[in-house]
């Protein structure tokens, strides 16, 4: 009996060659990282988000006449009762006034040239709101 000698033939394989893209190079960028998780609002964080300070809009539609102007009194969002804020004319028979950040509803009155109030109650718009008065002089 002539000895053989044993050969061990490794069957382990190597990895595969890597392939080349067919992709732009655009397409082939990562996927997106999802964001973190947030973690539930306690309730300070929901106080600060409701009582959260926003822009109020008053656009009043009257026509003053040429040569005059329409102003804004009243409380809260920049305000006072004793000098008037200048609205802007928008149209021949509009004005508007956007009013700084205010976490308060906004009591207001018009009045023509700073001078003579429009009669009735004062209006009231919530902070953050828009409103549109037609106000009677």
């Amino acid at each position: 009996m002539s000895a053989m000698k044993k050969t061990t033939i490794s069957t382990t394989k190597s990895p595969a060659p890597a392939k080349k893209s067919t992709k732009p190079a655009a397409a082939r960028k990562a996927a997106p990282v999802a964001p973190p998780a947030l973690e539930p609002a306690t309730a300070t964080t929901a106080t600060a988000i409701a009582t959260a300070p926003a822009v109020t809009t008053i656009v009043a539609q009257i026509d003053v006449g040429f040569g005059n102007a329409l102003y804004l009194r009243g409380s809260s969002a920049g305000l006072s009762w004793d000098r008037g804020l200048l609205m802007e004319s928008i149209a021949s028979d509009q004005w508007r006034a956007v009013l700084g950040e205010s976490s308060q509803p906004v009591v207001f009155k018009l009045l023509v040239n700073d001078e003579t109030w429009c009669v009735g109650e004062d209006y009231t718009v919530t902070a953050g709101g828009s409103v549109t008065v037609a106000p009677v002089f």
